[in-house]
């Protein structure tokens, strides 16, 4: 068998372990993403045994819990004791914002058209003294030399996203991580949109920081994401909610002594999201045995193949497709506009047929992940037209 072969063999196997196809033409994981039938086995597994065994199957689950951590961590080339298991993307820039040693005068950099929860967190840190400066950008495009010009020697943090959830444009981090080190700032990344699709070892781009939900690209249930803290960054972010999951004995209730874990685990607080953690772990797994942790992720490839094509398709149809398709900038997101077309509207005719998209910022935006086909954009094309 040749390699096209085997490669077309793995697409199916991976389209085949995503039900939602049998339905739709499901172009947005940019929003939440559908559940593959490993994380659904998980859950039902979880709900199962909540149902007829209670607690005293806990220590299993809360193994399971450490695996899905060390599956994050091996799809960050880090350590598991880097790994915090979090709520949502929120949470854990929270984790950082709040937790981060601000002195009255630092600010942080950022961008303008972030997702809401990464400026929020960041322009909340007023009443501390520290200032949320928010870069302008022109059509999508991520300038690395005007993001640094707002920069100076009182910029502790500079906290970006990867992938732009509207735009698409996705940043070179070992090249930001450079700039920003070199300047003495550290580089927090919200990583949301870009982990499930592309690899990203913090190890070879050195970032500081990452975090991210599992509901997207991970393919994993809403109110289940991962937060990185580098080692050397562990004593730097003071613990916020703190709680008995905090301690190094965590499971000795009844001694009272603040000893924080020596790991990211320490700013886990209580109980967690067990079910969902599980089931992110399912997919995680599954990501993983189609190569996601791979230096050349045939996701990725199949990820940009699929959108190269829909630009393509939407082109012909008279479209406007505003994200920029340059090389290594490539996402899984494509922004465009139909001219003379309201945007929701077009959207209620798509859904209508059997085709998800969504709308931002005024625009249509489809997000294809590597279970997307041909057929798939034929749908799509066939909706909008």
């Amino acid at each position: 068998m040749d390699k096209k072969q085997t490669a077309s063999d793995s697409r199916q196997r991976f389209r085949d372990l995503m039900p939602i196809t049998e339905k739709w033409a499901y172009f947005d994981n940019a929003a939440v993403a559908p559940l593959p039938s490993p994380a659904v086995a998980a859950v039902r597994r979880w709900a199962d045994a909540a149902c007829r065994e209670g607690d005293t199957v806990w220590p299993q689950w809360a193994a399971s819990l450490e695996n899905t951590r060390k599956t994050a961590a091996a799809m960050l080339g880090a350590e598991s004791s880097e790994i915090a298991l979090v709520s949502n993307t929120t949470t854990g820039i929270g984790l950082i914002a709040e937790g981060f040693p601000w002195q009255n005068g630092d600010n942080i950099v950022t961008l303008a058209n972030e997702f809401p929860s990464n400026l929020y967190q960041w322009m909340n840190l007023a009443s501390r003294g520290v200032t949320a400066r928010l870069v302008p950008v022109d059509r999508g495009r991520v300038d690395f030399e005007r993001l640094l010009a707002n920069c100076d020697s009182r910029t502790k943090i500079i906290a970006v996203s990867w992938v732009g959830y509207a735009s698409g444009w996705r940043i070179d981090v070992a090249e930001l991580v450079r700039l920003a080190h070199e300047r003495g700032i550290l580089v927090s990344l919200d990583a949301i949109q870009g982990l499930g699709v592309f690899p990203l070892d913090v190890r070879n781009t050195g970032v500081d920081f990452v975090v991210a939900d599992g509901h997207k690209w991970m393919l994993g249930p809403e109110g289940a994401g991962i937060l990185f803290v580098r080692q050397e960054y562990l004593d730097l972010l003071r613990p916020i909610g703190i709680g008995w999951n905090s301690v190094v004995h965590q499971y000795d209730f009844s001694r009272i002594e603040l000893r924080l874990r020596d790991s990211a685990a320490r700013y886990e607080g209580g109980s967690q999201n067990m079910v969902g953690l599980l089931a992110l772990g399912a997919s995680l797994d599954m990501l993983a045995s189609f190569g996601l942790t791979s230096r050349q992720s045939p996701i990725a490839e199949q990820v940009l193949s699929i959108t190269d094509l829909a630009c393509t398709r939407l082109a012909e149809i008279g479209a406007t497709v505003l994200s920029h398709r340059e090389s290594d900038h490539r996402s899984g997101i494509v922004s465009f506009e139909l001219p003379g077309r309201d945007s929701m509207e077009a959207r209620r005719q798509c859904l209508d047929r059997g085709v998800a998209l969504s709308c931002r910022d005024g625009r249509l935006r489809i997000s294809a992940h590597a279970y997307a086909n041909s057929g798939d954009v034929d749908r799509l094309i066939d909706a909008l037209r």
